[in-house]
């Protein structure tokens, strides 16, 4: 029976939380009309992940096959005028789908048809299982599950053939002692018949060729027998080669390919699941030794047919062929299985060390650590990564650096039944890059880390020469070529599509995915990912276009990305991203996870909240003109004049300096006019716990410890400005005109500025003037 009928079976109130899971995003009448299909594609359903983007495509296979059976569904009740409002259910239904899945976010409906089918087998199973239903197999398998599933085939299968083997080989054994007992039969009957012809000898001649037709009646039997045991043995060795090479294929193209894309996501800030590689190990050794097992088989076989080379007339060997495709599949699994566990670092500074691990998944197994291989470390260019991929060889000691230490010894860990090699200490010392055409620059070339290795298997039987490629590396020389470095990294990590041709990327993309590897790094460096608000405002500064409503459809270039300055700025949109992600995590981590900094909101946008707020209501934005620049801007109504005026303010952004100086927590508290964080909040309640105490022990040391204020010359706003005890009388006296840049020691009075004239709010100043001691 299938789930949608078991589920329609479910009581009530069951019933009514099936009718819930489905919704506008999946019409219930999509399931019912279509249930069969659905349930027919259950396996697909699951094999795709929501979360891995190389599974767009087949996502988008998928969901074109949903809408183009809805659509067909749909024009079959055209002639029913009782099903009419059906068949406008289902097109509508298809016409969504096709608008906001089908092109942009494929994964998307896959989730959401994944997370109804989930909801409504578990419940479907609670009330079985309330009613005592015998269990029935999940339709949802897990993928694991299938892979254990076959694996237990598989082992159960290569016990099946090697007990069928040792029958053969009694088998054969019986057959040697009577072909030995007919072959002295024949010699006695020879020699009988070269003696004289004596009534005795006649009558044992006669016995002789009585025994001698039966030995070889039986012989024709046992002849017979054997090579029709062999063929069937050959037959099932066949088909288990067939199931291993299917199921090797999922477990290195799919799952091993899959963990590999994880990882190069990792490398943008993606969750990463490291304990999966133990999990593939454990299906790759099984893989292992089951071929294993099967191959030493087969050459059972072989050296069987050798001890008697009997063949079926026009028969054809089947022997070589599958001792063939059985030691093809073990190299395939060998050379497969070497992979860097732990990747070097994409953006590689030379003369600066580094680490890096590499792994070979079935070495235990194998007893590759009898001989423990060695494996040696170089860098190559793309063009180089591109011909050994393609050619399977380089020419002998073709690289395109020096690296220090990169030779290791792989070792096999017995607590952990891995064996691996860890370069510890690995140094670039030398890069040989290539000509550059147009715009290209140093950051946007990328190398590859080359681990190659060596080894034997079966006492030498079998040789190996393995080789695994590093995720792409940018190689720089100073600090200021990291952003732009990160960005060809990043780019690279995001978009690379499988079985690529070394290192190709797309040269437009998708904004919902250029929007999911910003999500997903930020929230890597800063612990807080961005909402959709967000990607908006970045959309539009991506796209220069911050007056789009939709960017769902719109193509980013590279060249927008990381190439072309913003409007009326030096810098590219990476940039200004990168320096903002920086100045968060270094300096602003905790009141950006705490939402107290609104951050990725224009300037006019900012000044049209605050305008409907309360006086002393501020708000914090990243700078469109300063790179990794935070400005505060807030709302000041000034009650003294006759006619009351309000207007917002922003103070010149702070960066990375100011903090190191002062914390942002800090500096707000020195600014009392800042009251309330938009919407409402009181800023002791939103930066209170980040402030930094004051006081605290006498200095032992004989110096006075000094603590800085923030202050802005000038501004005489919520009395903010008088001064703190024991404050030195300033040096300078203000200038009047507070239009003009404050001099660099000024003070935290308003004397000699007109009470009409406006401040200057052109620079924050950690005011030498405000030095206070820590003791009244």
């Amino acid at each position: 029976m299938s789930l949608w009928n078991r589920a329609q079976q479910l009581p009530p109130d069951a019933l009514r939380q099936v009718q819930n899971v489905y919704s506008e995003q999946f019409p219930m009448e999509v399931r019912h009309y279509l249930a069969g299909w659905i349930e027919d594609k259950m396996q697909q359903w699951n094999e795709i992940d929501p979360e891995n983007i190389a599974h767009s495509q087949y996502a988008h296979t998928l969901v074109a096959q949903l809408i183009q059976e809805i659509e067909n569904k749909a024009l079959s009740y055209g002639s029913n005028e009782d099903l009419f409002l059906v068949r406008m259910r289902l097109q509508e239904a298809a016409d969504t789908f096709k608008a906001r899945y089908l092109n942009t976010n494929p994964l998307g409906l896959v989730s959401i048809v994944r997370e109804c089918l989930k909801i409504e087998l578990n419940l479907v199973q609670q009330h079985e299982n309330m009613l005592g239903v015998g269990s029935t197999p999940s339709l949802v398998m897990e993928p694991c599950a299938e892979i254990v599933s076959e694996l237990e085939i598989l082992k159960r299968r290569t016990q099946e053939t090697q007990d069928e083997l040792r029958q053969l080989e009694q088998e054969q054994e019986s057959f040697a002692l009577q072909y030995h007992d007919c072959a002295k039969i024949t010699a006695h009957l020879s020699h009988i018949q070269s003696q004289e012809k004596t009534p005795q000898n006649r009558e044992m001649e006669t016995n002789l060729r009585r025994r001698k037709e039966t030995c070889e009646q039986q012989l024709a039997q046992k002849v017979s027998g054997l090579l029709q045991r062999r063929m069937d043995l050959a037959e099932k060795h066949k088909g288990t080669i067939d199931r291993l090479n299917s199921l090797q294929q999922r477990i290195l193209d799919e799952e091993l390919i899959n963990w590999k894309r994880e990882q190069q996501m990792a490398g943008n800030g993606k969750p990463f699941n490291t304990n999966k590689l133990d999990q593939i190990q454990e299906w790759c050794e099984a893989l292992a030794e089951i071929i294993w097992l099967n191959r030493h088989q087969i050459k059972e076989c072989e050296r069987h047919q050798t001890k008697i080379p009997i063949t079926p007339p026009g028969g054809v060997d089947m022997l070589p062929t599958l001792n063939s495709h059985i030691t093809r599949l073990l190299s395939s699994l060998v050379t497969s299985t070497f992979i860097i566990e732990k990747q070097p670092p994409q953006v590689m500074k030379t003369n600066t060390r580094f680490t890096a691990t590499v792994r070979l998944l079935v070495g235990g197994k194998l007893n590759v650590n009898m001989t423990p291989p060695q494996v040696r470390v170089s860098i190559i260019s793309e063009a180089q990564a591109n011909a050994l991929l393609k050619n399977d060889q380089m020419n002998r000691g073709e690289q395109s650096g020096e690296i220090l230490n990169n030779t290791g010894t792989m070792e096999y860990h017995q607590s952990s039944r891995q064996l691996s090699v860890s370069f510890r200490n690995m140094q670039l010392r030398k890069i040989k890059r290539a000509e550059k055409k147009g715009t290209e620059s140093v950051m946007d070339e990328k190398f590859s880390l080359l681990f190659q290795s060596q080894f034997s298997v079966g006492g030498g039987e079998l040789v190996f020469q393995v080789w695994t490629l590093s995720l792409p590396v940018v190689v720089i020389v100073h600090g200021n070529q990291e952003p732009h470095a990160w960005a060809t990294v990043s780019w690279d990590n995001a978009f690379a599509e499988q079985g690529r041709i070394p290192f190709t990327v797309p040269e437009k993309v998708p904004w919902p995915h250029v929007a999911d590897m910003l999500d997903a790094k930020f929230k890597s460096a800063t612990g807080r990912g961005l909402t959709e608000d967000n990607l908006k405002f970045l959309a539009g500064k991506a796209f220069r276009s911050p007056q789009v409503q939709d960017y769902n459809n719109m193509l980013l270039s590279w060249s927008q990305f990381c190439k072309e300055p913003l409007s009326e700025r030096n810098f590219t949109f990476w940039e200004w991203f990168f320096a903002v992600m920086k100045v968060t995590r270094e300096h602003l981590r905790q009141p950006w996870n705490d939402g107290s900094i609104l951050g990725f909101i224009g300037r006019r946008q900012a000044e049209d909240k605050l305008k409907s707020s309360k006086s002393g209501t501020f708000l914090l934005r990243f700078s469109d003109s300063e790179l990794g620049g935070v400005t505060i801007a807030w709302m000041y109504e000034d009650t003294t004049k006759s006619c009351d005026q309000r207007d917002v303010f922003m103070l010149q952004p702070f960066t990375s300096k100011a903090f190191a100086i002062r914390p942002l927590a800090d500096v707000i508290a020195d600014l009392t006019y800042l009251l309330y964080l938009y919407p409402n909040i009181p800023k002791e309640q939103a930066f209170g716990k980040y402030y930094t105490p004051m006081g605290g022990e006498p200095p032992s040391n004989g110096y006075v410890k000094p603590h800085l204020i923030t202050h802005v010359p000038g501004w005489s706003g919520a009395s903010s400005l008088e001064s703190y005890p024991n404050t030195p009388q300033p040096m300078y006296p203000m200038h009047d005109g507070g239009m003009a840049d404050p001099p660099s020691v000024g003070s935290n009075t308003a004397d000699g500025v007109p009470p009409d004239q406006k401040p200057s709010l052109d620079s924050p100043l950690f005011d030498a003037a405000n030095v206070l001691s820590d003791f009244p």
